[in-house]
């Protein structure tokens, strides 16, 4: 949690090696899968893994976050508390959690983070989390400025950090309120296995049957993007800046970290008011460019308010970006021109381009060619490309045809080198004390390091050039963790100091440094829970609170809830219901809205939000929408095969969920 006048970029890591690298490149914290029981079923580490990244994320007074965001069965709870106490003893600084049974369980002394997963979108439930004991909360993607605002000032900013996402895929749903993959397959969100129904194609059908669209990925979104937006979002209340990724590969997390703390260090340079969440500068070995990395296109969302496009309804695929058009095409291979004449094709490169059906078809380039023209110094802009596949199977590829590309392999080969280093600024000072000299190494925290040689005088062959001499050898820091913002020789005459003394009394020093740093860390706090219990702030519950297990069940019947039911995991909602809740609206995307049509001369009157229909092969899902919020309510009903299966399951490995009865 950074203090009220620092700024945290949290970064992504699937991986501990990409943990290190995220560190490297600028993140202030990385969130990280542990052993289990993380939204990503897939992207879980080991406890070693997750101390050898907190090893290093320490030096830099950067923080790990690990999730425990799941939603858990009762026969669960053991084994996430154990899991708890074992990333809290490698060093992990806090807890990122969905299921508030886990508040019930004898925790370590770890801090404790609201998972986007608990759905945040009001000043009041964000208060509610404050006051229970979460330091930092995720809030929903879905909100305004003025709404992030709002929350703001219900909270104590001494007490509670806001989070927010500004870059990465979007989920359509309010996060922890889709069901459609449990529906549908038996694969829970909530508990990290999302089939990713959002990314089908649908035919959408109006309340007569009509064809709306055809083939629409219309609950798909573009990717987030909020690099314009960091300013805005600071003066709302945001401290903490999150990147989604932990599937991402290391190019990607390299890539958007360095961009993000580009954009924030010169925010930080013109607001000195402000600060970093932790310790040392970055200097890359490349210009970050979020385009260059799989992306659905970018929306902000709607952090400025609602927004006609915002959705990837062609394609949930990377289109990349447009690069040039064919000159020609022939049987094994097409000529192109790029728009920019400097502009280079690499054998590997990904190209694509949009058929006549608007869908997206790849063209890997599999050799590439530079046709040279006359006049034209170095690349010229045509090029002979041979493509991966046959000709035959570039269907539409014509004369005329736009070219993106997607995938540039020099730079993919660019960040599969060392792209970064990240040093603490340190002052250098050196003097003279009883029996030989004197090195001091202070950092920007405050921390000093110091060594000491003995050394009897003798003068240097060239007096004139002994300081410079001395500045050049103190400066080299090397491998360390360290650069030198100044050097200051505190001497009385010329010394000459022979290089191996120089070398130990700069190990040394950097050693004394090392371990005052590692002395002065200090844990996050644990917030305390208000007392007596804050009430929640409805006395009922829906299956959308996502109560899983008896102590999710006790905590919020401690804090005044009277009703609660179990969550749709707990298969007791059979017949119809809102499986996915979105401030995204199909109706608004395709122009169908009711209050789109005010005012418009022919339409008034006669445009309702009457529910429409999504098809995509056997499964049928209805759209239904609620216009005052609005919102839009994806309602389905769960499989019966998955309700047997579901009682099997239970049945067989005698899985204990919490299932309200009339007892409750």
């Amino acid at each position: 949690m950074p203090h009220s006048h620092e700024l945290e970029l949290l970064a992504p890591a699937r991986d501990a090696d990409i943990g290190i690298e995220a560190i490297r490149h600028g993140a202030d914290a990385v969130y990280i899968g542990g052993p289990g029981f993380g939204a990503r079923a897939s992207a879980g580490n080991s406890v070693a893994d997750i101390a050898r990244l907190t090893k290093y994320a320490h030096r830099f007074n950067s923080r790990i976050f690990v999730t425990l965001n799941t939603i858990l069965r009762d026969d669960e709870l053991e084994g996430a508390r154990r899991m708890a106490w074992d990333v809290y003893e490698a060093g992990a600084d806090a807890l990122i959690i969905q299921d508030m049974g886990l508040l019930e369980l004898d925790l370590p002394p770890i801090q404790l983070h609201a998972s986007t997963q608990t759905d945040i979108r009001t000043p009041e439930k964000a208060r509610f989390l404050q006051d229970v004991g979460f330091s930092q909360i995720v809030l929903a993607r879905e909100l305004s400025l003025a709404e992030i605002a709002g929350v703001r000032d219900t909270l104590d900013p001494d007490r509670c950090t806001i989070e927010f996402f500004i870059h990465g895929a979007l989920c359509v749903a309010f996060s922890g309120q889709c069901y459609i993959s449990h529906a549908h397959t038996g694969r829970s969100a909530n508990r990290g296995e999302c089939s990713q129904a959002c990314r089908l194609p649908y035919q959408v059908l109006d309340a007569q049957g009509r064809f709306v669209a055809h083939d629409a990925h219309v609950l798909s979104m573009k990717d987030n993007n909020q690099s314009l937006n960091l300013g805005p979002l600071i003066d709302a209340g945001v401290r903490s800046f999150k990147i989604e990724g932990r599937y991402k590969d290391m190019a990607y997390v390299k890539n958007i970290t360095a961009h993000y703390r580009k954009l924030l260090d010169d925010i930080q340079d013109e607001r000195p008011e402000l600060a970093r969440a932790s310790s040392g500068r970055v200097n890359l070995g490349f210009t970050p460019d979020p385009l260059q990395n799989f992306n659905r296109e970018f929306t902000d969302y709607f952090v400025n308010g609602r927004k006609e496009d915002i959705g990837a309804f062609d394609t949930p695929k990377n289109p990349g970006q447009p690069i040039g058009f064919v000159s020609r095409v022939a049987a094994d291979h097409f000529e192109m021109h790029t728009d920019e004449p400097g502009l280079r094709l690499s054998n590997g490169d990904g190209l694509c381009y949009w058929n006549q059906q608007k869908e997206l078809v790849g063209a890997q380039t599999n050799r590439v060619e530079n046709i040279k023209q006359e006049g034209v110094d170095g690349p010229s802009s045509l090029w002979r490309v041979f493509p991966k596949d046959a000709m035959s199977a570039l269907e539409d590829l014509r004369k005329g045809t736009v070219i993106h590309r997607n995938r540039s392999m020099d730079w993919v080969r660019t960040l599969e080198k060392k792209s970064s280093d990240r040093r603490m600024g340190v002052w250098v000072h050196l003097s003279e004390c009883d029996g030989g000299l004197q090195l001091a190494l202070t950092d920007e925290d405050g921390h000093t390091g110091q060594s000491r040689a003995e050394l009897d005088w003798s003068a240097p062959k060239d007096e004139a050039g002994a300081s410079l001499k001395l500045r050049e050898s103190l400066s080299r820091l090397g491998e360390t963790d360290f650069a030198p913002f100044d050097i200051q020789l505190a001497l009385s005459r010329p010394w000459f100091v022979p290089a191996s003394t120089m070398n130990a009394l700069r190990r040394e020093a950097v050693g004394a440094l090392e371990s005052a740093r590692a002395k002065a860390w200090e844990r996050l706090p644990r917030a305390q829970a208000v007392s007596p219990p804050v009430p929640y702030p409805d006395d009922t519950l829906s299956y959308l609170a996502n109560v899983f297990n008896h102590k999710a069940h006790d905590f919020y019947s401690r804090h005044g809830v009277k009703v609660i039911d179990a969550a749709y995991e707990s298969q007791q909602e059979e017949g119809e219901v809102s499986l996915m809740i979105t401030k995204h609206c199909v109706r608004f995307s395709l122009s169908l809205c009711p209050k789109q049509a005010k005012g418009v001369i022919g339409v008034k009157g006669t445009i309702k939000a009457e529910p429409l229909q999504l098809v995509n092969g056997k499964e049928k899902l209805t759209l239904r929408f609620d216009c005052k919020p609005c919102e839009m309510h994806v309602v389905g009903k769960i499989k019966r095969g998955i309700l047997a299966h579901g009682a099997r399951e239970a049945a067989e490995h005698s899985l204990v969920f919490y299932k309200k009865s009339t007892a409750n």
